[in-house]
């Protein structure tokens, strides 16, 4: 497709120059994606939360074993209603952490 457009401009007497500057623009054009490319930014932690106070709970949770649970869930495991709340409240603190981009430095 790209080589067919390549083609048209050139038989219409435009030099293989300008075509390929044409053809510069276009793929840059298509490369960018939407305006913004989708991206919401960093969401707001909660009142009184800190990437480093969620980073600690996080820790403490995996050292308990948490993770564990989580990856049953994700799995379609049963689990008691004790491991279920740990498993339900550490994806919610990772999805705080990594909402709020304290991933990135």
């Amino acid at each position: 497709m790209l080589v067919e457009k390549i083609r048209r401009f050139t038989r219409r007497g435009l030099r293989p120059v300008q075509a390929l500057c044409v053809t510069a623009l276009l793929v840059s054009a298509c490369a960018s994606g939407p305006t913004g490319n989708g991206d919401p930014g960093a969401k707001p932690l909660p009142p009184g939360a800190s990437c480093q106070s969620i980073q600690g709970d996080l820790n403490k949770m995996v050292s308990r074993g948490v993770q564990g649970s989580v990856e049953a869930q994700a799995a379609g495991r049963k689990l008691s209603p004790a491991q279920k709340a740990d498993a339900d409240r550490y994806n919610q603190l990772l999805a705080q952490y990594l909402g709020a981009r304290c991933h990135v430095v």
